[in-house]
């Protein structure tokens, strides 16, 4: 931990704003002493890269907007975030300035980090922030998005951007300071130090929404970042804001969870983890073993049905013949189209219909498999 170079901070709503709404300046000011001294490599004597994803914008435009709560539809939703999002980042420059420390705000979506070319850009920005000595400040598109405002996102954007960053840590902060073996306001409850797999997990209980009832997510999407994040080859610690600075030093703190994977093909692990699958193609069985344990790619010739409305390029689901999901990907036509591919060989599509036809409909670069 000590030695992790590029380190992605995700911290949430409750963390940040009060319980009636709005942005807490002095909890904003304290999170930012403590990254603004970690980047200067307090404690460790060497400087350090912090990319920030920050949840709060939907929470921070509440009390502006009047609202006593976080609404239930989306279009308050986006509208809390689109008048929340301005305030967050404005306050991150302001607290940010006192350090001498530019920021940068990177708003993202899932689309922006499945697409390969889109993927690329991501990284190129992101790494070209922190190399210029900014703090990109993460949040997800809020304003515009559908159903990517869902339970605990931000949770997992960060495990995710922490992946496309190349980071060598995350640190999930919360309002409570580890990851317990029952709900910590019990007596007796004990905190799990380590997590080296889930069998560490097993029979542990996870509570669901955070206590001030400002966030949208809880232990279980904290667990499941950390899962995500550590099959992907990045350690994790969860903690407390308030315990940031013990986390960042590698003090006995919060809960750490041992990478236990390796670093995967870089947009896949957004697909198989970020990606709303527009519809399903049914696979043969020759197909499934095919894409699954030869990891080829997905002929028109192994597939069996279509269903769905989807564009090519879209993620789509690829199904055994009984129905259960064995990998997903982004296809090269657009559902209309496919009903006259089923079953045929691309020579033959090519020789009829011409040779835009003569591909793959999923390519294995553009693959993942989700029950090897």
């Amino acid at each position: 931990m000590v030695q992790a170079r590029r380190i992605v901070v995700k911290v949430g709503s409750s963390s940040l704003t009060t319980a009636s709404g709005g942005l807490d300046a002095d909890r904003v000011d304290a999170l930012v002493d403590v990254l603004a001294q970690v980047r200067r490599g307090a404690g460790s004597g060497d400087e350090k890269e912090v990319l920030l994803v920050s949840s709060g914008a939907i929470a921070a435009g509440l009390a502006p907007l009047g609202l006593e709560r976080r609404p239930r539809d989306l279009a308050r939703q986006q509208a809390a975030a689109s008048v929340g999002q301005g305030l967050l980042v404005a306050r991150y420059t302001a607290s940010f300035a006192r350090y001498g420390v530019r920021v940068g705000q990177v708003l993202l979506t899932t689309d922006d980090t499945s697409r390969r070319a889109h993927y690329r850009n991501a990284y190129r920005t992101l790494d070209q922030l922190l190399g210029m000595g900014a703090v990109p400040v993460v949040n997800e598109n809020d304003t515009v998005a559908t159903d990517e405002i869902r339970f605990g996102d931000n949770d997992r954007l960060a495990a995710l951007v922490a992946h496309l960053v190349r980071a060598d840590l995350l640190v999930l902060l919360s309002d409570v300071d580890g990851l317990y073996d029952g709900d910590p306001r019990t007596p007796g409850a004990s905190r799990i130090a380590e997590v080296r797999g889930p069998a560490d997990l097993a029979g542990v209980s996870l509570g669901s929404a955070g206590r001030a009832g400002i966030g949208t997510g809880g232990m279980v999407t904290k667990v499941e970042a950390a899962r995500i994040a550590a099959a992907a080859g990045v350690p994790v610690v969860l903690t407390s804001a308030s315990h940031a600075a013990d986390g960042l030093a590698g003090r006995d703190t919060g809960t750490y969870f041992h990478s236990t994977g390796r670093r995967s093909a870089g947009r896949l692990l957004w697909l198989a983890h970020a990606s709303t699958p527009q519809g399903a193609l049914t696979l043969d069985d020759g197909a499934v073993r095919a894409v699954v344990e030869r990891r080829t790619s997905l002929l028109p010739a192994g597939i069996a049905a279509v269903e769905g409305e989807f564009s090519a390029g879209d993620p789509v689901e690829l199904r055994d013949t009984a129905g259960r999901p064995v990998a997903r990907g982004l296809v090269n036509f657009d559902a209309k189209e496919i009903p006259q591919l089923l079953g045929r060989s691309t020579r033959e599509l090519a020789r009829e219909l011409g040779p835009a036809y003569e591909r793959e409909v999923v390519h294995r670069d553009d693959l993942v498999i989700l029950h090897p």
